[in-house]
């Protein structure tokens, strides 16, 4: 289910988008990929910190705890919470579902994705404040390099180009999970797209001020004397500034969460058209995800 949207955190937050990829399970080729990818995540996540805050001996040394201690509590914590909810998604895939049922799959995500927040915030507060000015320049730098990227995908060419490329990605999710689609799938697909409200133009001014929003709060940190209840504050805050990337869905007023709601009816629609045979084959590739992370968990 490709809930989450665009741009969803911010760059020195990348090692957490690492360990929520395990909530987009169909994002990825197969299920040695699973094993493999949250295998190698502690060196992944700390290569991908390092590329955006160019860190020294003393500030790896403490990413690594930070991280280690992370991957610890996600693998007892949240790993069976994934595999219950794929078991679920295996019981939905064989029925026709309604956009509320899928929107509630959103909820479920939502919340796993706020108790990493909540987890991550004092890594991140503690992280920040260490941060000198060369280092900020360097982050800022990437983040430059985190919206030019976006603009590349999502705001170049012709609108007929950019939903070409929106709807190859899409496509490629939806056969990871159905097998091959039909011409007529495959039009539903692009046509969900083409009504979708997402703005890419929108989207990346929210990126951009979200951005700005981390600099000047980071900075604000670093203003602040020492002291155990501001590091607190700043933890707490840390954690709200990353679980609002994801809004709630009864969020009317955020652009991202009609998206979502869009999102919901168009994966309805593309569900409820798929055969008996795409649907036993989505069983097979979720449970498939499920004992993988089983094994992860150390359940098997």
């Amino acid at each position: 289910m490709n809930l989450t949207p665009v741009g969803a955190a911010g760059p020195l937050l990348t090692w957490l988008k690492i360990i929520a990829a395990t909530l987009a399970l169909l994002a990825l080729g197969a299920c040695s990929a699973l094993r493999i990818g949250y295998g190698q995540a502690p060196n992944l996540i700390y290569w991908w910190i390092d590329g955006y805050a160019d860190l020294n001996d003393s500030q790896s040394a403490q990413i690594r705890s930070d991280i280690d201690r992370f991957m610890a509590w996600h693998r007892s914590q949240e790993l069976p919470r994934y595999a219950a909810l794929l078991k679920r998604w295996q019981d939905m895939a064989q029925h026709n579902v309604t956009a509320e049922a899928v929107c509630r799959q959103y909820d479920d995500l939502r919340e796993a994705w706020v108790r990493m927040a909540e987890h991550a915030g004092a890594p991140l507060a503690r992280l920040a404040v260490q941060l000198d000015a060369t280092q900020m320049a360097h982050f800022e730098r990437h983040q430059h390099k985190s919206h030019e990227s976006f603009e590349k995908d999502f705001l170049r060419g012709s609108p007929e180009q950019r939903l070409n490329r929106r709807t190859e990605r899409l496509l490629d999710r939806y056969e990871t999970l159905y097998g091959p689609l039909s011409r007529e799938q495959e039009a539903l697909v692009r046509q969900g797209l083409a009504r979708s409200p997402f703005d890419p133009q929108q989207t990346q001014q929210e990126r951009l001020r979200l951005a700005a929003e981390l600099r000047d709060m980071i900075r604000q940190w670093q203003a602040l004397p020492p002291g155990a209840t501001r590091q607190m504050v700043k933890e707490r805050a840390a954690g709200e500034w990353l679980a609002r990337r994801l809004p709630p869905r009864q969020a009317t007023d955020h652009p991202t969460a009609q998206v979502i709601r869009h999102g919901c009816e168009a994966y309805a629609a593309l569900h409820n058209s798929t055969t008996p045979e795409q649907r036993a084959h989505s069983v097979r590739v979720l449970r498939d995800y499920e004992t993988d992370i089983r094994s992860l968990a150390g359940q098997d």
